[in-house]
């Protein structure tokens, strides 16, 4: 019999191992369908537009609800906000592809966050409060360590903010 704190360690251990599998298939996926190593792809402006005009509102957003008083309207409201915003950053981030033209590591955050909210929300209809907290703050932290990612060195948002 599983412990209560075995659970907990495993459900998001769970959910990062389902994200990896499901980025390397798309990772695999997208090489296989003809993108060459030297491919002419182009992220789109009006893609990387989306998602700085949901992210960084998103960044701001989610440190004020998941630090703001919980359970009132102004939470509900303020987090399905988020929710949303996040939920467009996911989904507008697969076109943005490195030089290669490809996907990279950096969007398992994506496929977490594509997984995290539906759980989340599964999680406080049922009444798991412990449950959705700790979806939510992990798709927060989620938020903050991809930001970190894409200022490195070589990076697009990087080289847009630091040259």
């Amino acid at each position: 019999m599983m412990t209560t704190s075995t659970r907990k360690f495993i459900s998001p251990l769970v959910q990062l191992v389902i994200a990896i599998l499901i980025t390397a298939l798309v990772i695999g996926a997208t090489k296989a369908i003809g993108r060459s190593p030297h491919s002419d792809y182009q992220t789109p402006q009006w893609a990387v537009a989306i998602h700085l005009l949901t992210v960084v509102p998103a960044l701001f957003l989610g440190a004020y609800v998941i630090f703001a008083r919980k359970g009132d309207a102004l939470h509900k409201m303020l987090g399905k906000i988020w929710a949303a915003l996040m939920l467009i950053t996911a989904i507008d981030s697969f076109w943005i592809r490195d030089i290669t033209g490809h996907i990279g590591p950096i969007h398992i955050f994506s496929v977490v966050t594509l997984i995290s909210l539906p759980l989340a929300i599964y999680q406080i209809r049922r009444g798991n409060i412990e449950g959705h907290r700790r979806a939510m703050r992990g798709t927060f932290i989620g938020l903050c360590a991809a930001g970190m990612f894409a200022l490195t060195p070589g990076r697009m948002l990087g080289h847009l903010i630091f040259g």
